[in-house]
């Protein structure tokens, strides 16, 4: 889907008029038509009131451009499972498990893989084998590239 068509869709959903989400974020409601016809797109500081006012991610309505990930456990992310800030923002790099309320659930690498190797674990995986493939991927994402 593309963006124009995401905006319309979530505008519409919302029930909002073309003139009440421009008031909402702060544009005319020429530039939302605009991006409706698909003649421009919205910058960047419009994208995150967009964000704010459908409660989606930034990614979401780009058309989901990328595939996301958590950046401390690996989990594939989605607009369910993206961590907000405390104001409400969407923080695209973590999961809602890992990063809440502005704390990261987990201070050590270790912590983390005693976590997910308890739910991973099953009669295909062995404990131990769960906890030697974390070992290996998740030192290579940013949080734990950063500690």
């Amino acid at each position: 889907m593309e963006t124009k068509d995401i905006i319309s869709e979530l505008r519409l959903k919302k029930r909002f008029s073309q003139d009440e989400l421009a008031e909402k974020v702060f544009v005319t409601r020429q530039a939302v038509s605009r991006w409706e016809n698909g003649e421009t797109v919205p910058n960047t500081e419009t994208l995150k009131l967009l964000s704010k006012v459908f409660d989606v991610s930034i990614n979401t309505l780009l058309g989901s451009p990328r595939q996301l990930i958590c950046q401390c456990c690996g989990m594939p992310l989605d607009d369910t499972t993206i961590s907000k800030e405390t104001d409400g923002t969407f923080n695209e790099e973590y999961c809602k498990w890992c990063y809440a309320d502005g704390k990261f659930a987990y201070q050590s690498l270790g912590e983390l893989i005693d976590f997910i190797a308890g739910h991973m674990a099953n009669e295909n995986f062995t404990t131990q084998q769960v906890r030697e493939y974390l070992g290996a991927q998740l030192p290579n994402l940013n949080y734990w590239k950063k500690r």
